[in-house]
């Protein structure tokens, strides 16, 4: 396979991703799919392993590319089939991330899988939005085992009945569903296409000749690092149930071309919902990583093949059943970045420098909201951005998602239109980012005000630790976040009344270098 075909490939596999996005979004019924796009569409070969993903969720697609091969182990496939699963400890993330797989049959044999995970807003929890200020994976909502929702095409009514009859909205779930189900279609009637077009030991060429390439991409990018074994360590406020400072520790060794990560030292699991399982710290590792590498890497197993990491057993991020995980995937991922990030600073020399950028706001800002009103139940989840830290090239971007997010706001209208809420203020929170030569990014401000009696969720972090600068910058502040005008912790559950208002400031980015006067 000449460059042309090979680049010709990859393209076409990264398409039916982008397709498999396009109707998803479109059929899904749910703003928190529908307008903030929250999910992921990824190809697999035959084994499992990583062949194309859209530009989507890098905590979902690293964690789906750690995960797969155990997964489609365990089921004798036939064409037509789809499992669904949401277990965090068998092959997924948190509960409310639920992932649909199907395979693809070309003349009767196996070519591979298609996948889909999208965050569902309500998947059974105690609390309205599913992400609860939990102590166990049951409080979080329905518990997914892998499972057959399709057998030969045949669509198993029971079992999705009993998944969305845990919703408080179960039509609005089976519609999501359905989209997921869609989505799949699509990307196995591309793929099918694929590989119906040139024969499937064209296909498997393909595919080897893919990652190849992309495992050579990979190891020239970490061979330009310097060999040495580099220390950082950073801290998680707390676990929001009365735990603190928890320490995330690495030690990073470069050898030649490969890379290996380990995380001994780092704090065992925690009675509160931050430990997450190790996929979910794969995925953030491969996703450091693959931040160094050239743009043209194909996001494929190949890349993923020079890096490898260590987690004690019964870690916070390898943790062991039952351990509460909801907000593992959003804030201890974004954490285990900084970490990867922070040791990564330290390799510097003559060759190789300016390349890590200082902390960014480090946290998904998790908001839940919901209630009951006009007799009909209701569910708004949403991520919010904060500033991105700033780099030897530039200041940081402000008011942005980064890292293990890559989602879109929800739009005022949407929030306003859908559920009982009036967002009161959306602003730059100016002069938080952190000082330096080059400034870090600010965060945001959003306030919303409840038109109903509602339960809200909080779920943050940088709250006490704030994103540090490097080579002189100054830290990005931390963020805040308050009840009628009266602080909140940053993982807190509350009862809202008509008339009160609930508001959020994120934290800033940290600066780069010192600032001259």
């Amino acid at each position: 396979m000449n460059p042309i075909q090979l680049s010709l490939f990859v393209s076409r596999l990264t398409a039916v991703c982008d397709e498999m996005a396009a109707v998803l979004c479109r059929a899904a019924l749910s703003p928190n799919i529908r307008d903030r796009l929250d999910f992921s569409c990824a190809v697999f070969d035959a084994g499992g392993a990583l062949c194309a993903q859209a530009a989507h969720i890098p905590v979902h697609l690293g964690s789906m590319a750690y995960a797969m091969a155990d997964l489609v182990a365990r089921f004798d496939w036939a064409d037509g089939d789809m499992v669904i699963v949401n277990d965090p400890f068998l092959g997924g993330t948190h509960l409310p991330d639920v992932t649909l797989i199907a395979p693809v049959f070309a003349a009767g044999a196996l070519a591979g899988f298609v996948a889909n995970r999208a965050h569902h807003a309500d998947i059974g929890a105690s609390t309205p939005g599913s992400m609860p200020i939990s102590a166990r994976l049951d409080e979080e909502g329905v518990v997914i085992p892998p499972s057959l929702i399709l057998r030969r095409g045949a669509q198993d009514a029971a079992l999705l009945g009993r998944i969305t009859g845990a919703t408080r909205n179960p039509s609005h779930a089976r519609g999501d569903f359905f989209a997921q189900i869609a989505a799949n279609r699509a990307g196995r009637a591309r793929v099918a296409g694929l590989v119906a077009a040139g024969g499937l030991d064209a296909f498997r060429a393909g595919l080897a000749a893919m990652n190849d390439y992309g495992e050579r991409l990979a190891r020239s990018a970490i061979a330009a690092i310097p060999d040495g074994r580099y220390c950082f360590d950073d801290l998680l406020d707390d676990d929001g149930q009365g735990h603190t400072d928890i320490p995330i520790r690495l030690a990073l060794s470069v050898r030649g071309d490969s890379a290996h990560c380990d995380f001994t030292g780092t704090a065992e699991q925690v009675p509160g919902n931050v430990n997450c399982p190790l996929a979910v710290a794969a995925a953030a590792v491969f996703y450091s990583f693959r931040c160094l590498m050239p743009a043209e890497t194909p996001a494929c197993a190949g890349a993923l093949r020079p890096i490898t990491l260590h987690a004690p057993a019964g870690c916070l991020i390898n943790a062991r059943r039952p351990a509460a995980v909801a907000a593992g995937n959003v804030e201890t991922s974004t954490r285990i970045v900084d970490v990867v990030l922070g040791a990564l600073a330290q390799a510097e020399n003559d060759t190789w420098h300016g390349r890590i950028p200082a902390a960014s706001h480090g946290s998904m800002n998790n908001l839940a909201i919901g209630g009951v009103h006009d007799g009909q139940p209701w569910d708004y989840y949403e991520t919010i951005g904060g500033g991105m830290g700033a780099g030897a090239r530039g200041g940081g971007l402000s008011a942005v998602q980064t890292h293990m997010t890559n989602t879109l706001n929800t739009p005022i209208e949407v929030i306003e239109s859908r559920f009982p809420l009036r967002v009161t203020r959306y602003a730059i929170r100016r002069g938080s980012g952190g000082a330096g030569a080059r400034p870090g990014g600010d965060g945001l401000i959003r306030e919303l005000e409840a038109l109903a009696p509602a339960h809200a969720t909080l779920i943050g972090e940088r709250r006490g630790h704030a994103p540090w600068g490097l080579a002189g910058g100054a830290p990005g502040a931390t963020g805040t976040q308050h009840h009628n005008g009266r602080p909140l912790p940053g993982k807190v559950a509350l009862a809202l009344a008509p008339g009160d208002r609930l508001g959020i400031e994120t934290p800033g980015g940290g600066g780069y270098g010192a600032k001259t006067t």
